[in-house]
């Protein structure tokens, strides 16, 4: 069986406006993904809709994210419809008109009922792969796991099967007779960037920031 490199819309995932902005590739999908652990997960909890921020990972064709397990957002997820989005602000878009004013931006929503990582290994194997793949080598180094922080840690995952991609680039697009106008149009980049690492108060002494600290990598 051949790898699925582009997902069929769905009603979710149709765009209705702006058709050309959307991109159901999964190679998109997966770069926006990797690009942003940051993630809003909205779910429909008792008393209305909720949106949760949160921090998720890609595996393969799957999109992990964890919590208490005795938070009620992982208990109304799990075997319920969420959508999970991912967005990334690239630039302030000027235009010569108010109306065209925009952002450069890119977005994932994917939907889709999560499941419980009940099983302890594989749970425990999703929670490295989380750490080392924003600190990669950190978890070898740290102190491990007990049985009651993996108690209290859940972690739910659902597939990559249903979802879209939606992108903005590019310089304003105005109304052709406001290119006349003396209005200063264009793009204001925005970019997210990583400091220098501020060690904790209580270090031991000796102990230098490691490599994963400080070539952290984003974007």
């Amino acid at each position: 069986m051949s790898e699925k490199t582009d997902l069929p819309p769905t009603d979710r995932t149709r765009l209705r406006r702006l058709r050309e902005r959307g991109d159901f590739s999964l190679q998109t999908i997966y770069a926006i993904l990797d690009a942003m652990p940051l993630c809003h997960i909205a779910y429909l909890g008792e008393r209305g809709p909720v949106c949760v921020p949160t921090l998720q990972w890609r595996e393969g064709n799957h999109v992990y994210w964890h919590g208490s397990s005795a938070s009620r957002a992982i208990r109304a997820a799990a075997d319920h419809d969420v959508c999970l989005t991912v967005s990334l602000l690239d630039g302030f878009v000027l235009a010569r008109s108010a109306f065209h004013h925009s952002v450069n931006f890119r977005s994932a929503m994917i939907f889709g009922r999560p499941t419980l990582v009940d099983d302890p290994e594989r749970k425990l194997a999703r929670l490295k792969a989380f750490i080392d793949g924003l600190y990669p080598g950190r978890w070898d180094t740290l102190r491990p796991i007990d049985g009651r922080e993996a108690k209290a840690t859940a972690v739910l995952g659902m597939p990559i099967d249903e979802a879209s991609a939606k992108v903005r680039t590019g310089p304003p697009v105005d109304d052709e007779e406001d290119y006349t106008l003396p209005i200063w149009a264009g793009v204001v980049p925005v970019e997210m960037r990583l400091m220098n690492p501020e060690p904790d108060p209580r270090n031991l002494p000796g102990l230098d920031a490691p490599e994963h600290a400080t070539s952290l990598k984003i974007g």
